[in-house]
């Protein structure tokens, strides 16, 4: 027997997993904005919000 899952509403968003596709989107647009350039640590800290994670674990 053949289990599939239902048609309709009943779909589970992973937003763990969403948040990390919109980090890997954010980073392909940096990536491309930089042409022939890699991005510096510094520059994907600053894609990623390091700094404004870091400060708001502190809080």
């Amino acid at each position: 027997m053949m289990h599939v899952a239902p048609v309709g509403g009943t779909a589970v968003q992973d937003h763990v997993a969403l948040a990390e596709i919109e980090l890997c989107g954010e980073l392909i647009i940096a990536a491309s904005a930089a042409h022939e350039e890699r991005l510096s640590l510094e520059s994907i800290d600053a894609v990623l919000k390091v700094a404004e994670e870091r400060d708001a674990s502190r809080r």
